[in-house]
């Protein structure tokens, strides 16, 4: 608990720590827009597929696309455990640059989620670490080989409900994640980035939600000079598979 304490203050001030130092910062605004969908095959395994598409506000224009899938297995009431793949279609990190390619990103991913109930909130400790195999590119084309990198992350999420009658609810959100690179070619980046959440999500009932957030993400750039600051509003459908065993 004094690791997970630890963990979850320095990722909420590491950003302000660094903001101090004599860099460049671009602020963005962006919006995500994703689908959850979570296909149940028993009482304990699950399959869950994500498509998550992410643009910039200003100028108006294309991030990236992710598609992301994962199997997840519920050993406990207090541990699930995940694995899976996500491929990123990076087309810019500049909404002010439009190249004529975008870059791919293969990620593998690995975690263990810790779930425990205080009161009437539900915590999660997610910790995830990932293997990304990205592209290189010049400013003009893709080029035949790759970067690779490990990538620890750390979630700390709290799930509670607001409203409450029947199969209709309405929870709250509040979440702090950050993340660390790891591997040659992330010597000046290894602290990548922060993230803090907060929304609300609607349960027309137990099978669809509707969730609306918003995310501070303090970013740094692989250059370990510079820095993205970005406003982000975010919009999931969810929608659970209802299947009776």
């Amino acid at each position: 608990m004094k690791i997970t304490k630890l963990v979850f203050v320095l990722g909420f001030i590491s950003p302000f720590l660094l903001a101090q130092s004599p860099t460049r910062t671009d602020q963005q605004t962006l919006t995500w827009v994703r689908y959850y969908n979570i296909f149940p095959l028993t009482e304990k395994w699950a399959v869950h597929s994500e498509f998550d598409n992410r643009s910039f506000l200003n100028p108006i224009h294309q991030n990236l696309f992710v598609v992301r899938l994962q199997g997840r297995y519920r050993t406990s009431k207090m541990v699930d455990l995940g694995g899976g793949f996500a491929y990123f279609n990076v087309n810019t990190q500049d909404p002010k640059i439009d190249p004529d390619f975008s870059i791919p990103e293969y990620r593998i991913q690995q975690d263990i989620t810790l779930i425990n109930d205080i009161a009437k909130i539900t915590f999660h400790n997610r910790f995830q670490l990932e293997e990304r195999f990205m592209q290189k590119a010049t400013k003009t084309e893709l080029l035949d080989s790759f970067t690779f990198a490990l990538r620890f992350r750390y979630r700390l999420q709290s799930t509670f409900d607001i409203w409450k009658k029947e199969k209709q609810s309405l929870k709250g959100t509040i979440s702090d994640e950050i993340m660390f690179n790891f591997g040659k070619d992330n010597k000046r980046n290894t602290f990548d980035q922060n993230r803090l959440y907060a929304a609300l999500r609607y349960h027309i009932n137990p099978n669809i939600g509707l969730e609306l957030g918003y995310l501070k993400s303090f970013q740094r750039r692989a250059s370990g000079l510079d820095f993205y600051d970005r406003d982000i509003i975010r919009f999931t459908f969810y929608h659970k598979i209802d299947r009776k065993f």
